[in-house]
């Protein structure tokens, strides 16, 4: 009989657990949507390699063996994209930016982050939303190496944002003293990207 029931009909009687973790205007999804605006790079983890610049004192760069050295946590974060869905419990292995941040002295002036990526792709975080757990650099979903779709072999997740300010195939952050817009907020996208504000466009 459970197989007769619609996909919608069970929407409709989610639990009040599960809505009031959805932010506003935001779907439930169980899969994991593949958006990119471009083609996915493929870069060879012998040639990948991950950079603190920008305001420090001295950058730091981590070739991929280096990096898989640092301590790591596993996450479980909800995750809200700006085309409305919203996957929740979504499990993650990474390091922190604190612990990045620890291999630097940052300039008491960076206030922003810029994250940059292969295929040219940058989005913009205010530094202290990247702090106190609040952002990773992932490498493993669900137990398995991260997909090249889904930003592999690492991306940024800031999981309190809309999801493309959690960059894939991140390969470094850039330290700043104002806020400068990304790829996206360069096209239009809100220069924040709260989800629960719905700060989806410029001007809202």
């Amino acid at each position: 009989m459970a197989g007769l029931i619609s996909r919608g009909f069970l929407g409709r009687r989610r639990p009040a657990e599960v809505e009031s973790r959805l932010p506003p205007g935001q779907y439930l999804v169980t899969d994991f949507p593949v958006l990119s605006a471009g083609p996915t790079p493929h870069t060879p983890l012998d040639k990948w390699s991950f950079t603190m610049e920008g305001l420090v004192r001295s950058p730091v760069t981590w070739s991929w063996a280096a990096f898989q050295k640092l301590p790591t946590e596993t996450f479980t974060v909800d995750i809200s994209c700006v085309t409305k869905w919203t996957k929740l419990d979504t499990n993650w292995v990474g390091v922190t930016v604190d612990t990045l941040l620890e291999t630097v002295r940052v300039d008491p002036a960076a206030q922003y982050v810029m994250a940059f990526s292969d295929g040219g792709y940058t989005t913009n975080v205010p530094l202290n939303e990247m702090v106190n757990g609040q952002a990773f650099v992932a490498y493993q979903f669900d137990d398995k190496p991260l997909a090249p779709e889904h930003g592999g072999p690492a991306r940024l997740v800031v999981p309190h944002l809309y999801f493309w300010k959690s960059a894939k195939w991140v390969r470094g952050l850039r330290f700043m003293e104002r806020d400068q817009p990304g790829f996206w907020e360069s096209l239009g996208y809100h220069i924040h990207g709260d989800p629960w504000k719905e700060e989806r466009y410029s001007g809202d």
